[in-house]
């Protein structure tokens, strides 16, 4: 084994990042512990909290929860864990069930500060207990066939600011300590540690986010200077569209950075865009497999790859919001746009795509959560109105067809549209990457869509 910190780039090390369903049971974790023994090259084990165990924690970090509600979250966690450690050797189990309960009872202590007197910081701290969990149990599941794991903990290494809910980690910081502390443990042992997870300059938890599982395992991988980053799921690889719109969907071998990148961004909920990242940063190769059927293979994504063909994918992301804002002041005039996206920049709101007329602005956002609450509150549309006219479309859903050399290949446009000439096309947003053409439509109509140009496309 190759210190990980002797080389620039440690070509023996692979970090491995296995997904909640992959870490639900005792035998999904077994299935992960083999995964990990068949390749001596897998090192750093990242795992996210056992299939179901964060919206639990979810639950438990609102505010006012019932005594006896927490209690019953509590209870239902613990079930779905030592209904895993009871497969382990009775020693094993004892000492684990003990170690899990009393992880539970600061859970519930949080719980309780957390119905007093709600915080977003308190929330980080009940959200963390998820990974906590599953990463002490996944290690004892390694030692029961005789791989020579244990756990870490990574908030000794993953220090981040302290935007609770969002934390965004310290590259320098994450760097040096995985050096000085990570890379001479990795050396002797197969160490298992949490995603999502990390600690701010006070020593409270944090967390990173949407997608932050997969991130953790990108950072951490970057930082190792890894050969590559495995990220196990319950899918066999990316496919060219999501296969419960479609049957014909069929998974992609290999793909580049760029067109991963524009899948992920565009609704591909395989990986998360940030995830990409660090893995380009250092050009380490990303592989995307299945948990549940390992020797089925999946997608490697690299830097370059032998094939570029012109469609690769078809992506869909729904809970889509449409604003157009309107007015003649646009026309000739300077300093417009800026202040409109200052306004949105003030409510924290992030523009997907945008189209232009002379005197008006075409702008898309994406709802992640599927979250009830509106995207577009009644504070920004009062703001803008101030400005010019606004109005605000929902029920929408983006199609983005990905793949090389959209930008100027021919008879793109009259293929794609042709296709689907029954649909009303509510924006069309092409040109400004290689990679991807992107439309609107209506939610109802997006199925339909995607199943004919995949059709059509690639079958």
């Amino acid at each position: 084994m190759v210190h990980p910190s002797s080389s620039k780039e440690n070509l023996s090390l692979t970090v491995a990042k296995f997904g909640g369903t992959s870490v639900a049971d005792f035998p999904a974790m077994l299935r992960c512990a083999h995964i990990i023994k068949n390749d001596s090259s897998n090192r750093l084990v990242v795992v996210s909290a056992s299939a179901g165990v964060t919206n639990y924690l979810v639950r438990l970090s609102q505010a006012n929860l019932l005594l006896e509600e927490q209690a019953d979250i509590i209870e239902k966690i613990q079930a779905i864990q030592l209904n895993i450690t009871q497969h382990l050797a009775k020693d094993v189990e004892q000492a684990l069930n003990t170690e899990i309960k009393g992880l539970l009872e600061e859970l519930a202590t949080h719980a309780l500060k957390q119905s007093q007197q709600h915080s977003v910081k308190q929330g980080d701290a009940i959200l963390s207990f998820g990974e906590q969990l599953s990463s002490r149990i996944f290690a004892q599941v390694l030692q029961s066939i005789d791989v020579n794991g244990a756990y870490f903990n990574v908030q000794q290494v993953m220090k981040t600011n302290s935007l609770y809910g969002k934390a965004v980690v310290d590259i320098e910081q994450l760097s040096l300590a995985c050096t000085e502390i990570l890379a001479p443990k990795l050396a002797q042992q197969v160490l298992v540690t949490q995603g999502f997870i990390g600690q701010d300059g006070l020593g409270e938890t944090t967390t990173l986010g949407r997608g932050g599982s997969d991130y953790s395992a990108a950072l951490l991988a970057e930082a190792l200077h890894a050969g590559n980053l495995s990220v196990w799921t319950d899918v066999v690889g990316i496919f060219t569209t999501d296969p419960r719109i479609t049957d014909q969907a069929r998974a992609i071998k290999e793909i580049s950075f760029g067109e991963a990148a524009e899948m992920a961004t565009f609704g591909a909920k395989i990986l998360h865009p940030a995830t990409l990242i660090p893995a380009m940063r250092q050009n380490i190769p990303v592989f995307v497999g299945s948990s549940k059927e390992p020797e089925k293979g999946g997608t490697q994504i690299k830097k370059s790859v032998a094939s570029n063909p012109t469609y690769r994918s078809i992506a869909l992301r729904r809970e889509q919001t449409l604003v157009t804002v309107k007015s003649p002041a646009m026309l000739h005039a300077s300093g417009f746009l800026a202040q409109v996206f200052g306004i949105l920049a003030k409510h924290e709101l992030s523009v997907d795509l945008i189209t232009t007329s002379e005197i008006s602005v075409a702008l898309t956002f994406d709802n992640p959560s599927g979250s009830t609450q509106a995207l577009i509150t009644s504070a920004v549309v009062e703001e803008l109105e101030q400005l010019c006219e606004v109005t605000v479309e929902h029920g929408l859903s983006l199609v983005a067809v990905i793949g090389n050399g959209l930008d100027c290949a021919k008879g793109i446009g009259q293929r794609i549209f042709q296709t689907i000439n029954d649909t009303s096309v509510r924006l069309i947003c092409h040109g400004a990457s290689a990679n991807n053409l992107c439309f609107l439509v209506n939610e109802q109509d997006a199925n339909s869509v995607v199943e004919k140009l995949h059709r059509e496309l690639f079958v």
